[in-house]
Parts: C-alpha cells; structure tokens; sequence
C-alpha cells in the first residue's frame, strides 16, 4: 500500500511535470523513493508503462534501480532504491552560486560513471535503449556520490542493429534537447541525441551553472557552451578560477569531451564508448573539437556549401526545467 510505505505522502523529495516523489519506508525497513505519476489528457499511462518496461530490464551500478510498481484506476507509482544526496543538480548548481562544491576529482568520475550509464543503455542491453531526457536533475547520487541515471518516462527502445528510431513528438528538456530532436522537422533520430544532451550536462558540470545565465556579468557568458569553445579555440586559459593544475586538466578533459558531444551534426558526435574512453583519457580527444555553433547547408545551386552561424541560445533559453512531449508541426 502506498499510503502505508510513504506515511500518508509524508516527504516529499520533489515535484516535476511527472509528478511527484515521496520519501517512503518497505516493511523490511529499507528506504525507497516513491514515484507518484500524474494523469495527464490524452496519455493514458503511456509514461508509466514505458518506465516499466525500459527500467525493468535495466542492471547496471549507474542506472537507478525500480524495485516495484502499483497501478490502479486512480494512481500509478513507481518504487525505486532510496539515493539520500538527491541529483547532481544540487551539488553543480549551488544556491550561492560558489561554483561546483564536489571537487574536480568527483566531477570527474561522476561524469565517467554516467557515460558509463549511458554507454550501458545504448550497448549493454539486449535492445538498446535511448533515454532522451539526460540531464543533471536526472542523475541522482547514492551514498557514495556514485551517479545513477534515472527517470525513463520518455525513452525508447530499439534494436541494436537499428541506427535511427522514428518520432513524432520532440522530447527532452529545454537546454539538452538535440538540434535534430527540437527541429521542426523531427523524424528520425539516433542514440546521438542522448550524447548531444550528455554533452550539455558536462558543460554544466565544468562551468557549475546553467548553460544559460541572463544575469552573468559579460554578455558573451551569458551563453557557456559557446564561451568555453571560444576561449579552447583560441588557446586561452578556460578561466574558471582553477589553481591546482590537475584540476585544470580535468576541467579541460571535460570540456573536450562535451564539445565534441555537441557537434550540430549527429554524424560528427562520438559513440559512447569513445566518450568513455574520452574522459578516461585512454583516447585522444583529437585536439579541440570543430566549432558547434555553425553548420553547414546547401546553396540554391546544391553545389556549394555555405556555412552558418547558429545561436542555440534559442532552444536552450529556460528558467525552469521542464520537459516537454509535444507534436511538432510538419
């Protein structure tokens, strides 16, 4: 009973556009996270079936254990292993701004483990699984800050041997959904777009803010992905108050890594099994990766090519973190 196992919904742990969850207690005693979703018009438990079917088939010290589930007419939860230190969120983005508080070094291997999470779902399952929704809030941390990725309302599955995947609807949050995801023209989409959000979520682990700050004191900080790669470019300092000088190779492992994550073009993204071998510095990160921020198009001609600059300050521009499953106009 749910009401029993969460004391009448006594804690609340959060609130999202899912729903909410509440801290609860099985009768053996163990802590739990129960995840109570909202009925939404018109998706008739489609979520919940979804985090059902992808999350229990999943076993891997990253991705956040389902322990159980309950469904009757009214409500449907979802019991998961209890992570005491919340998301990765509260620790990248403090209330007094002060910068990351975990340490270079832990920065480090949460963002190996999570790659290691998301190379799992892509490859280590008997189908491959694309999470689309990758981002800090859906990282929680155990008790040991180990990374576990969670909340699989919006995934999909697939074969292995499938490249891209069919989609009517743009999903993701705000400021982690790929290019080719929010494009108005979205239709097939690859495992890619989890390493384009993957990418972000660094970006904001280096930077210990949101891609996106109205109230940074430059203007050209405003937006950080572009900000890092102009100052790796241009061979400057990346200018994050570091001193000790691991730290500061750490910092730029990172940043490599994320800005080859966001390339515009799928195609141009590394597999996560590069990224991995990327952040554990058993691969060379290939120098400093092409500039994200322009593409390529093809004149009227069809010849030639023309290159672009692109603002993705556009589709990454949110004061909250709202995910979205929308239809996108053809």
């Amino acid at each position: 009973d749910i009401k029993k196992i969460t004391d009448q919904f006594k804690t609340k742990l959060g609130e999202g556009g899912y729903g909410s969850v509440f801290k609860g207690v099985l009768p053996s005693g163990i802590q739990v996270a129960v995840k109570v979703l909202k009925r939404t018009i018109g998706n008739d438990g489609e979520d919940f079936v979804n985090e059902v079917q992808t999350i229990g088939r999943i076993h891997h010290v990253n991705v956040v254990r389902l322990l159980g589930f309950c469904a009757d007419a009214n409500k449907r939860a979802l019991i998961y292993e209890f992570m005491p230190n919340e998301s990765l969120a509260k620790f990248i983005f403090p209330k007094d701004h002060s910068g990351p508080s975990l340490g270079w070094a832990k920065l480090h291997e949460i963002a190996i483990g999570i790659a290691r999470g998301i190379e799992y779902l892509h490859q280590g399952c008997e189908q491959r699984i694309l999470h689309f929704d990758i981002k800090p809030h859906n990282i929680l941390l155990d008790n040991n800050l180990n990374p576990k990725i969670s909340d699989f309302g919006l995934a999909k599955l697939c074969s292995k041997e499938q490249s891209i995947v069919s989609m009517s609807f743009a999903r993701g949050t705000v400021g982690y959904i790929a290019p080719e995801v929010a494009s108005r023209d979205v239709g097939n989409v690859s495992y890619k777009s989890d390493i384009y959000s993957f990418g972000m979520l660094l970006l904001e682990m280096v930077g210990g803010r949101k891609n996106v700050d109205a109230s940074a004191e430059n203007t050209s900080q405003i937006y950080f992905p572009e900000w890092i790669y102009r100052h790796m470019h241009q061979g400057f300092e990346l200018g994050l108050n570091i001193t000790e000088e691991e730290d500061a190779k750490i910092a730029r492992i990172l940043a490599t890594t994320a800005l080859w994550c966001i390339q515009w073009y799928p195609v141009n993204r590394p597999s996560m099994e590069s990224v991995v071998q990327m952040l554990e510095g058993s691969m060379e990160s290939s120098g400093t990766p092409p500039n994200p921020f322009v593409f390529t198009v093809a004149t009227d001609s069809g010849s030639d090519l023309k290159a672009h600059q692109v603002n993705l300050t556009v589709i990454s521009e949110s004061e909250t973190e709202e995910t979205i499953d929308i239809a996108v106009p053809r």
